[in-house]
């Protein structure tokens, strides 16, 4: 049973794991790791990956229904905040095929079970606070250039939004804002969850070593979170689809990432 100790490890002792120096190729090699990992069972891990395109789908027609449409690439793009959390199931299955133990899909569930549950909640939760964080920090900038009125259509939103000044002050100040945010997320999460689904340690303990191991290699880390962004961009361009394959690869490199920056 999961013990409730979110800022310490299962001995109530704060341990801080020793951060390794990597370089660029080890950056691609975690990619390639990840890709491996997919094409050894990729039915499994797409019909894994079918709830980021659903999910994306869903947000997509909530916000154009409710009449939503500024919130819309926020929402689309802040999914991505949520990533590293959404991906335990597939840090599980790399771990198994590490160890040479069944990686079979079900086995992604087994997450639940494990002994730093709470700690992991805790860390998602930090992520869901910035997730909306960033969808008020992007309804705000908005409306301080376009005001409270909500647009009638896609049509006059878009042209809008790259027609009129205030609509290129949106995209600049929008993308300035989200591009804060994901250096935040990406410095804190980095190892967080695949540290915590390892070891543990608690979350104070897992955050720090994600913030020591982005500050140990700020080249390498800066490298991955913009692989990561380009490629959620192009699997997201057709609907969100590419994301089937998309995020399990991501998911699974970002394991051995893990083992790379983390002794």
């Amino acid at each position: 049973m999961a013990g409730f100790h979110v800022m310490a490890g299962g001995e109530g002792v704060l341990v801080r794991p020793a951060i390794r120096k990597i370089r660029v190729a080890d950056v691609f090699e975690a990619l390639q790791l990840g890709l491996s990992d997919f094409n050894r069972k990729p039915s499994h891990y797409a019909f894994l990956g079918l709830i980021y395109p659903l999910v994306g789908v869903i947000l997509t027609l909530w916000s154009t229904g409710a009449n939503l449409l500024p919130l819309l690439y926020p929402l689309a793009s802040g999914f991505a905040l949520i990533g590293p959390l959404a991906a335990l199931g597939l840090y599980e299955i790399s771990r198994r095929q590490e160890r040479g133990e069944d990686s079979s899909w079900r086995h992604a569930l087994t997450v639940f079970r494990s002994p730093a549950l709470p700690s992991i909640m805790a860390a998602g939760a930090l992520l869901f606070a910035l997730f909306i964080a960033w969808l008020l920090a992007a309804q705000a900038i908005y409306v301080y250039h376009f005001g409270e009125a909500e647009p009638a259509s896609i049509s006059s939103f878009l042209t809008n939004l790259v027609t009129t000044e205030g609509g290129g002050q949106v995209i600049l100040w929008g993308n300035l804002v989200g591009f804060v945010f994901a250096v935040v997320v990406l410095a804190t999460s980095v190892v967080t969850f695949p540290l915590l689904l390892d070891r543990d340690l608690g979350a104070a303990a897992a955050v720090d070593a994600s913030i020591r191991a982005t500050l140990a290699n700020p080249i390498p880390v800066g490298l991955w979170g913009a692989i990561v962004a380009a490629l959620l961009f192009i699997a997201s361009v057709p609907l969100f689809a590419g994301l089937v394959v998309v995020m399990p690869i991501l998911g699974h490199a970002t394991w051995h990432l893990y083992r790379k920056l983390v002794r």
